[in-house]
């Protein structure tokens, strides 16, 4: 099972993970990335890979 965790730390909200995956795990909520469709994460590792801040983990 993956778990996509998100640093709100470290999320500046520009929502570069909403609109690189391609399955929509991520919503913004109060300015900042939650992944509220983990199940539906294809663990192709983009919104990793994009995230300017490296706020997102993806774990297999």
């Amino acid at each position: 099972m993956v778990k996509v965790i998100v640093d709100s730390a470290k999320c500046n909200g520009d929502e570069t993970c909403v609109n690189t995956c391609p399955v929509s795990v991520f919503e913004m909520k109060d300015g900042k990335s939650v992944p509220v469709r983990v199940n539906d994460c294809l663990i192709c590792r983009a919104c990793e890979a994009q995230c300017p801040t490296g706020a997102i983990q993806v774990i297999e």
